[in-house]
Protein backbone atom coordinates (compact mmCIF):
# COMPACT_ATOMS: atom_id res chain seq x y z
CA UNK A 1 0.00 0.00 0.00
CA UNK A 2 3.15 2.19 0.96
CA UNK A 3 4.37 1.60 -2.41
CA UNK A 4 1.29 2.12 -4.33
CA UNK A 5 1.06 6.22 -2.82
CA UNK A 6 4.21 6.87 -3.27
CA UNK A 7 4.12 6.10 -6.48
CA UNK A 8 0.74 7.65 -7.29
CA UNK A 9 2.33 11.03 -5.17
CA UNK A 10 5.41 11.21 -7.49
CA UNK A 11 3.32 10.67 -10.48
CA UNK A 12 0.91 13.70 -9.81
CA UNK A 13 3.95 15.42 -8.59
CA UNK A 14 5.94 15.09 -11.41
CA UNK A 15 2.68 16.36 -13.72
CA UNK A 16 3.14 19.52 -11.76
CA UNK A 17 6.23 20.29 -11.83
CA UNK A 18 5.16 22.83 -15.13
CA UNK A 19 6.78 22.07 -18.19
CA UNK A 20 10.13 20.83 -16.65
CA UNK A 21 9.19 17.69 -15.29
CA UNK A 22 12.49 15.77 -15.49
CA UNK A 23 14.43 19.20 -16.36
CA UNK A 24 14.66 21.25 -13.56
CA UNK A 25 17.90 21.16 -11.23
CA UNK A 26 16.26 20.25 -8.26
CA UNK A 27 19.20 18.84 -5.43
CA UNK A 28 18.64 16.06 -2.89
CA UNK A 29 17.29 18.24 -0.44
CA UNK A 30 14.78 20.02 -2.94
CA UNK A 31 16.06 22.87 -3.44
CA UNK A 32 15.69 24.14 -7.02
CA UNK A 33 18.93 25.48 -8.91
CA UNK A 34 18.10 28.97 -10.92
CA UNK A 35 16.04 28.13 -14.13
CA UNK A 36 17.89 28.53 -17.19
CA UNK A 37 16.96 31.26 -19.40
CA UNK A 38 14.22 30.69 -22.81
CA UNK A 39 13.02 32.20 -25.70
CA UNK A 40 9.95 33.98 -24.12
CA UNK A 41 12.30 35.96 -21.36
CA UNK A 42 13.69 33.97 -17.84
CA UNK A 43 11.97 30.74 -16.81
CA UNK A 44 10.76 31.71 -13.87
CA UNK A 45 10.36 28.97 -10.95
CA UNK A 46 8.22 28.16 -7.64
CA UNK A 47 7.41 26.08 -5.03
CA UNK A 48 5.08 25.37 -2.00
CA UNK A 49 1.73 24.51 -1.73
CA UNK A 50 0.22 21.92 -3.53
CA UNK A 51 -3.45 23.91 -2.67
CA UNK A 52 -2.98 25.78 -5.37
CA UNK A 53 -1.41 23.48 -7.64
CA UNK A 54 -3.99 22.21 -9.93
CA UNK A 55 -5.03 26.23 -10.99
CA UNK A 56 -1.21 27.03 -11.23
CA UNK A 57 -0.69 24.55 -14.08
CA UNK A 58 -3.41 25.74 -15.98
CA UNK A 59 -2.59 29.30 -16.02
CA UNK A 60 1.15 27.93 -16.81
CA UNK A 61 -0.19 26.11 -19.72
CA UNK A 62 -2.43 29.10 -21.05
CA UNK A 63 0.02 31.83 -20.15
CA UNK A 64 3.16 29.88 -22.21
CA UNK A 65 0.99 29.82 -25.20
CA UNK A 66 0.60 33.55 -25.22
CA UNK A 67 3.87 34.85 -23.46
CA UNK A 68 6.11 31.89 -24.43
CA UNK A 69 7.13 32.22 -20.59
CA UNK A 70 7.66 29.01 -18.66
CA UNK A 71 6.98 28.25 -14.93
CA UNK A 72 8.33 25.36 -13.41
CA UNK A 73 6.10 24.98 -10.22
CA UNK A 74 7.27 22.26 -7.20
CA UNK A 75 3.98 21.04 -5.50
CA UNK A 76 6.07 20.41 -2.14
CA UNK A 77 3.81 21.88 0.42
CA UNK A 78 3.57 25.19 2.02
CA UNK A 79 6.36 24.71 4.46
CA UNK A 80 8.61 24.15 2.03
CA UNK A 81 7.56 26.70 -0.46
CA UNK A 82 8.56 28.86 2.85
CA UNK A 83 11.87 27.84 2.82
CA UNK A 84 13.03 27.88 -0.53
CA UNK A 85 11.82 31.73 -0.84
CA UNK A 86 13.62 32.73 2.33
CA UNK A 87 16.46 30.60 1.19
CA UNK A 88 16.38 32.51 -2.59
CA UNK A 89 16.58 29.08 -4.51
CA UNK A 90 13.15 29.91 -6.36
CA UNK A 91 11.96 33.43 -7.74
CA UNK A 92 8.74 33.07 -5.40
CA UNK A 93 7.14 30.55 -2.56
CA UNK A 94 3.61 29.49 -2.15
CA UNK A 95 1.79 29.17 0.99
CA UNK A 96 -1.51 28.31 2.30
CA UNK A 97 -1.02 29.36 5.56
CA UNK A 98 -0.23 33.32 5.45
CA UNK A 99 2.79 34.87 7.54
CA UNK A 100 2.31 36.92 9.98
CA UNK A 101 3.34 40.88 9.20
CA UNK A 102 6.24 40.38 11.63
CA UNK A 103 7.55 37.52 10.42
CA UNK A 104 7.58 39.12 6.74
CA UNK A 105 9.40 42.01 7.76
CA UNK A 106 12.05 39.92 9.59
CA UNK A 107 12.19 38.24 6.21
CA UNK A 108 12.25 40.59 3.99
CA UNK A 109 8.92 39.12 2.22
CA UNK A 110 6.33 40.56 0.84
CA UNK A 111 2.58 38.42 0.39
CA UNK A 112 0.08 38.86 -1.97
CA UNK A 113 -3.52 36.48 -2.32
CA UNK A 114 -4.23 34.44 -5.19
CA UNK A 115 -7.44 32.67 -5.45
CA UNK A 116 -9.72 31.00 -2.37
CA UNK A 117 -10.48 27.30 -2.13
CA UNK A 118 -11.98 24.81 0.51
CA UNK A 119 -10.63 22.19 2.17
CA UNK A 120 -12.68 19.61 2.40
CA UNK A 121 -12.97 15.91 4.49
CA UNK A 122 -13.24 12.90 2.58
CA UNK A 123 -14.02 9.18 3.49
CA UNK A 124 -13.97 5.85 1.79
CA UNK A 125 -17.09 4.03 2.74
CA UNK A 126 -18.99 1.60 0.72
CA UNK A 127 -21.64 2.66 -0.31
CA UNK A 128 -21.27 6.37 0.42
CA UNK A 129 -21.64 8.90 -2.07
CA UNK A 130 -20.33 12.77 -2.31
CA UNK A 131 -21.93 14.78 0.05
CA UNK A 132 -24.42 11.92 1.83
CA UNK A 133 -22.29 12.02 4.95
CA UNK A 134 -22.61 14.84 7.84
CA UNK A 135 -19.99 15.73 10.30
CA UNK A 136 -19.32 18.14 12.58
CA UNK A 137 -16.07 20.46 13.71
CA UNK A 138 -16.31 18.30 17.13
CA UNK A 139 -16.65 15.07 15.69
CA UNK A 140 -13.28 15.35 13.65
CA UNK A 141 -11.83 16.65 16.40
CA UNK A 142 -12.83 13.57 18.24
CA UNK A 143 -11.71 11.22 14.94
CA UNK A 144 -8.51 12.85 14.52
CA UNK A 145 -7.51 12.49 18.54
CA UNK A 146 -8.70 8.47 18.17
CA UNK A 147 -11.59 9.23 20.02
CA UNK A 148 -13.87 8.14 18.07
CA UNK A 149 -12.75 4.66 16.27
CA UNK A 150 -15.66 3.39 14.11
CA UNK A 151 -17.91 4.80 11.64
CA UNK A 152 -20.93 2.75 13.47
CA UNK A 153 -20.08 5.06 16.23
CA UNK A 154 -23.43 6.50 18.17
CA UNK A 155 -22.42 9.87 17.70
CA UNK A 156 -21.80 9.60 13.91
CA UNK A 157 -24.79 8.04 13.87
CA UNK A 158 -26.98 10.07 15.49
CA UNK A 159 -26.42 13.28 12.57
CA UNK A 160 -27.05 10.83 9.80
CA UNK A 161 -29.88 9.06 10.85
CA UNK A 162 -30.98 7.00 7.26
CA UNK A 163 -27.39 6.38 6.17
CA UNK A 164 -26.35 3.10 6.59
CA UNK A 165 -23.02 3.45 8.09
CA UNK A 166 -20.75 0.50 7.77
CA UNK A 167 -18.86 -0.99 10.54
CA UNK A 168 -15.59 -0.57 9.73
CA UNK A 169 -12.35 1.09 11.87
CA UNK A 170 -11.91 5.14 11.21
CA UNK A 171 -8.22 5.01 9.36
CA UNK A 172 -6.89 8.23 9.94
CA UNK A 173 -5.02 9.88 7.29
CA UNK A 174 -3.40 13.11 7.48
CA UNK A 175 -0.25 15.39 5.66
CA UNK A 176 3.32 13.87 6.32
CA UNK A 177 4.93 17.40 5.22
CA UNK A 178 4.86 21.58 6.24
CA UNK A 179 1.48 21.81 4.46
CA UNK A 180 -0.88 24.89 4.66
CA UNK A 181 -4.12 23.06 3.97
CA UNK A 182 -3.01 21.52 7.50
CA UNK A 183 -3.05 24.90 8.96
CA UNK A 184 -6.32 25.81 7.87
CA UNK A 185 -7.39 22.21 8.78
CA UNK A 186 -6.09 21.89 11.95
CA UNK A 187 -6.94 26.03 12.37
CA UNK A 188 -10.90 24.70 12.05
CA UNK A 189 -9.96 21.53 14.74
CA UNK A 190 -8.81 24.26 16.89
CA UNK A 191 -11.88 26.54 16.96
CA UNK A 192 -14.11 23.87 17.10
CA UNK A 193 -12.98 21.03 19.78
CA UNK A 194 -11.71 22.34 22.93
CA UNK A 195 -9.48 18.88 23.41
CA UNK A 196 -8.09 19.56 20.32
CA UNK A 197 -7.09 22.81 20.65
CA UNK A 198 -5.28 22.06 24.25
CA UNK A 199 -3.52 18.48 23.51
CA UNK A 200 -2.39 19.45 19.55
CA UNK A 201 -3.28 22.97 18.20
CA UNK A 202 -2.75 24.68 14.42
CA UNK A 203 -0.72 24.76 12.71
CA UNK A 204 1.28 23.57 9.15
CA UNK A 205 2.75 20.64 11.13
CA UNK A 206 1.82 19.03 14.21
CA UNK A 207 1.98 16.00 16.34
CA UNK A 208 -1.10 13.81 14.96
CA UNK A 209 -2.50 11.63 17.90
CA UNK A 210 -3.24 8.89 15.33
CA UNK A 211 -2.88 7.88 11.65
CA UNK A 212 -1.09 7.34 8.54
CA UNK A 213 0.40 10.49 6.77
CA UNK A 214 0.87 11.22 3.03
CA UNK A 215 2.50 13.81 1.28
CA UNK A 216 0.80 16.22 -0.65
CA UNK A 217 -3.18 16.75 -1.10
CA UNK A 218 -2.11 13.62 -3.77
CA UNK A 219 -0.44 12.09 -1.15
CA UNK A 220 -3.81 12.01 1.31
CA UNK A 221 -5.89 11.57 -1.80
CA UNK A 222 -4.04 8.44 -3.10
CA UNK A 223 -4.35 6.56 0.80
CA UNK A 224 -7.77 7.31 1.51
CA UNK A 225 -8.85 6.04 -2.46
CA UNK A 226 -6.85 2.55 -1.50
CA UNK A 227 -8.19 2.38 2.06
CA UNK A 228 -11.79 1.59 2.90
CA UNK A 229 -12.86 2.81 6.17
CA UNK A 230 -10.26 6.21 5.87
CA UNK A 231 -10.48 9.56 6.32
CA UNK A 232 -8.25 12.67 4.84
CA UNK A 233 -8.80 16.09 3.87
CA UNK A 234 -7.59 17.85 0.71
CA UNK A 235 -8.49 20.73 -1.37
CA UNK A 236 -11.79 20.36 -3.29
CA UNK A 237 -10.54 20.10 -6.72
CA UNK A 238 -8.01 16.84 -5.28
CA UNK A 239 -11.58 15.53 -4.05
CA UNK A 240 -13.26 16.49 -7.11
CA UNK A 241 -10.49 15.10 -10.01
CA UNK A 242 -10.04 11.85 -7.66
CA UNK A 243 -13.95 11.27 -7.60
CA UNK A 244 -13.64 11.34 -4.05
CA UNK A 245 -16.71 10.94 -0.96
CA UNK A 246 -16.73 14.13 0.42
CA UNK A 247 -18.50 15.30 3.83
CA UNK A 248 -20.83 18.05 4.35
CA UNK A 249 -19.88 20.57 7.54
CA UNK A 250 -22.11 21.89 9.77
CA UNK A 251 -21.27 25.85 9.07
CA UNK A 252 -21.18 28.94 11.35
CA UNK A 253 -24.79 29.14 11.63
CA UNK A 254 -25.15 25.51 12.64
CA UNK A 255 -26.33 24.41 8.97
CA UNK A 256 -25.07 21.35 6.93
CA UNK A 257 -23.41 23.05 3.79
CA UNK A 258 -21.74 20.88 1.07
CA UNK A 259 -18.03 22.43 -0.49
CA UNK A 260 -18.90 23.88 -3.68
CA UNK A 261 -16.89 27.23 -5.11
CA UNK A 262 -20.32 29.04 -3.73
CA UNK A 263 -19.92 28.31 -0.71
CA UNK A 264 -16.40 29.16 -0.35
CA UNK A 265 -17.49 32.79 -2.21
CA UNK A 266 -19.98 33.12 0.78
CA UNK A 267 -17.25 32.53 3.40
CA UNK A 268 -15.15 34.66 1.62
CA UNK A 269 -17.98 37.61 1.11
CA UNK A 270 -16.97 39.52 4.40
CA UNK A 271 -13.38 39.54 3.75
CA UNK A 272 -11.90 42.96 4.56
CA UNK A 273 -8.80 42.86 2.61
CA UNK A 274 -7.78 46.57 2.78
CA UNK A 275 -7.60 45.95 6.90
CA UNK A 276 -5.17 43.09 6.81
CA UNK A 277 -1.84 43.98 7.41
CA UNK A 278 0.47 42.20 5.29
CA UNK A 279 -2.43 40.42 3.46
CA UNK A 280 -2.67 38.52 6.92
CA UNK A 281 -6.54 37.17 6.70
CA UNK A 282 -8.34 34.08 7.53
CA UNK A 283 -11.56 32.60 6.55
CA UNK A 284 -11.76 29.90 8.95
CA UNK A 285 -15.55 29.26 10.24
CA UNK A 286 -16.93 32.33 9.01
CA UNK A 287 -20.53 33.65 9.75
CA UNK A 288 -23.10 33.33 6.82
CA UNK A 289 -25.55 31.09 4.83
CA UNK A 290 -23.98 28.62 3.38
CA UNK A 291 -20.62 29.38 3.90
CA UNK A 292 -18.05 26.60 3.77
CA UNK A 293 -16.14 26.36 7.48
CA UNK A 294 -12.67 25.27 6.00
CA UNK A 295 -12.30 28.20 3.46
CA UNK A 296 -8.64 30.10 3.11
CA UNK A 297 -6.80 32.00 0.38
CA UNK A 298 -3.72 30.93 -1.09
CA UNK A 299 -0.87 33.35 -1.10
CA UNK A 300 2.43 33.85 -3.06
CA UNK A 301 5.20 34.94 -1.12
CA UNK A 302 8.14 36.92 -2.94
CA UNK A 303 11.36 39.46 -1.65
CA UNK A 304 10.88 42.87 -1.23
CA UNK A 305 14.49 43.74 -2.76
CA UNK A 306 14.76 41.78 -6.18
CA UNK A 307 18.13 40.79 -7.64
CA UNK A 308 17.36 40.18 -10.08
CA UNK A 309 14.61 42.79 -11.48
CA UNK A 310 13.42 40.62 -15.16
CA UNK A 311 12.78 37.68 -12.75
CA UNK A 312 11.01 39.96 -10.46
CA UNK A 313 8.75 41.32 -13.28
CA UNK A 314 8.49 38.03 -15.06
CA UNK A 315 6.78 36.41 -11.94
CA UNK A 316 4.51 39.68 -11.36
CA UNK A 317 3.52 39.89 -14.91
CA UNK A 318 2.64 36.25 -14.86
CA UNK A 319 0.28 36.95 -12.37
CA UNK A 320 -0.97 39.88 -13.23
CA UNK A 321 -1.78 37.75 -16.99
CA UNK A 322 -3.47 35.84 -14.29
CA UNK A 323 -5.42 38.23 -12.69
CA UNK A 324 -6.47 39.43 -15.56
CA UNK A 325 -7.35 36.06 -17.72
CA UNK A 326 -7.79 33.24 -15.10
CA UNK A 327 -10.94 33.55 -13.38
CA UNK A 328 -12.86 31.29 -15.60
CA UNK A 329 -9.90 28.45 -15.37
CA UNK A 330 -10.20 29.12 -11.64
CA UNK A 331 -13.91 28.86 -11.44
CA UNK A 332 -13.81 25.54 -14.17
CA UNK A 333 -11.56 23.99 -11.16
CA UNK A 334 -13.74 25.22 -7.95
CA UNK A 335 -11.36 27.71 -6.94
CA UNK A 336 -13.03 31.65 -6.29
CA UNK A 337 -11.15 34.13 -8.18
CA UNK A 338 -10.29 37.54 -6.22
CA UNK A 339 -12.36 40.67 -6.32
CA UNK A 340 -11.67 43.23 -9.17
CA UNK A 341 -11.31 45.50 -5.82
CA UNK A 342 -9.06 43.03 -3.94
CA UNK A 343 -6.79 42.53 -7.74
CA UNK A 344 -6.15 46.19 -8.18
CA UNK A 345 -5.32 46.56 -4.32
CA UNK A 346 -3.11 43.97 -4.90
CA UNK A 347 -0.92 45.49 -8.25
CA UNK A 348 -0.70 48.91 -6.58
CA UNK A 349 1.04 46.98 -4.02
CA UNK A 350 3.39 45.41 -6.36
CA UNK A 351 4.80 48.71 -6.92
CA UNK A 352 5.41 49.78 -3.47
CA UNK A 353 6.52 46.28 -2.02
CA UNK A 354 9.12 44.94 -4.97
CA UNK A 355 11.77 46.68 -5.73
CA UNK A 356 15.16 46.50 -7.36
CA UNK A 357 17.73 47.69 -4.88
CA UNK A 358 18.13 51.22 -5.75
CA UNK A 359 14.32 51.19 -4.91
CA UNK A 360 12.65 50.93 -7.99
CA UNK A 361 9.46 48.97 -8.87
CA UNK A 362 10.36 45.64 -10.78
CA UNK A 363 6.78 45.61 -12.76
CA UNK A 364 5.63 48.92 -14.63
CA UNK A 365 2.43 47.74 -14.84
CA UNK A 366 1.28 47.83 -11.31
Amino acid sequence: MMKSAISTTLAVACALLLFGCGKSSQTAQGNAAAPAQVAGGPSISGAGATFPAPIYARWAEEYKKTSGQTLNYQAIGSGGGIKQIQAKTVDFGASDKPMKPEDLEKAGLYQFPTVVGGVVPVVNLPGIQPGQIKLTGALLGDIYLGNIKSWSDPKIAAINPGVKLPNLPITVVHRSDGSGTSFLYTTYLTSKSPAWAQKVGANDAVEWPTGIGGKGNDGVAAFVKQTPGSIGYVEYAYATQNKMAYAQLQDHDGAFVAPTAQAFAAAASGADWARAPGNYLLLIDQPGAGAWPITGATFILMHRQQADANRGKSVLSFFDWAYTHGDEAATKLDYVPLPQQVKDMVRKQWSENIKTAEGKPVFAGA
